[in-house]
């Protein structure tokens, strides 16, 4: 009997997903967090990604040149941006739906982006590699957070970026991200998060670090109900961001 091959994939995340992917591009919608918190986490691939590979960040396309992968891309919310920013970016979700919605998209607005129906251990077994590799509200989501980040890593050239978004594990981002997001505020669909898949800075550096990636940067992300804007913070303890250096 043919032993089965090891995937990263959650199928009840991607069945979640795709139910959702008619919502992608709808700033008032259910991903309205997403649109809300693309800001911050823009300014931070875009000032990072031109100072590491010596880029003006206010240059008309300061990615030019660079080979970026959004891995876990949805509709597409970051892709496009990168793309106008003159990255050859390549797409890749698990869900078919999110993936012809992105390209929907895509082309109603004139980017050219290389979106695929595809898991981060194909991309890596097929020996594809990136100048950045854009890893933003998916390790939460994944069977298996090890795995993934390895074969995240396998892809990234030397010298190459990763950038991690995720979630915290702590009794307070239960309250904030899950309770307070999903239940009282209804920004998110219900059983969006799971608190048992949430990953802590220590594991997922861990993973970095054992993928052959050094970590050169970690930040928090809070939200400013005052500004009604998301913006960095030293409080780690809900929403995060790691970059990483594969040597």
């Amino acid at each position: 009997m043919p032993q089965a091959r090891q995937t990263s994939i959650d199928p009840r995340e991607v069945e979640r997903f795709s139910a959702l992917a008619a919502e992608w591009w709808n700033p008032n919608g259910k991903f309205r967090p997403l649109h809300r918190f693309n800001p911050v986490r823009l300014a931070y691939i875009r000032d990072h990604v031109a100072a590491h590979f010596g880029r003006d960040p206010r240059g008309t396309k300061p990615f030019d040149g660079l080979r970026i992968l959004d891995i876990g891309c949805g509709g597409g919310l970051l892709c496009e941006p990168m793309a106008r920013l003159g990255a050859e970016i390549v797409g890749a979700d698990a869900s078919e739906t999110n993936i012809e919605v992105a390209r929907l998209h895509a082309a109603e607005s004139g980017v050219n982006i290389d979106y695929r129906a595809t898991l981060a251990e194909t991309l890596a077994d097929e020996g594809e590699k990136f100048d950045v590799i854009l890893n933003m509200e998916v390790v939460e989501h994944v069977a298996d957070v090890d795995y993934f980040i390895e074969k995240c890593g396998e892809m990234l050239k030397p010298g190459g970026l990763m950038f991690v978004a995720t979630i915290n594990r702590t009794t307070k981002a239960w309250g904030l991200a899950i309770i307070g997001a999903e239940y009282v505020l209804r920004w998110l669909p219900r059983g969006t998060h799971q608190y048992e898949k949430l990953v802590r800075p220590a594991e997922l550096e861990k993973a970095l670090e054992q993928a052959g990636l050094s970590i050169k940067e970690k930040t928090g992300v809070v939200y400013n109900p005052l500004a009604d804007r998301w913006q960095r913070s030293k409080d780690m303890d809900v929403n995060y961001m790691v970059l990483a250096e594969k040597p």
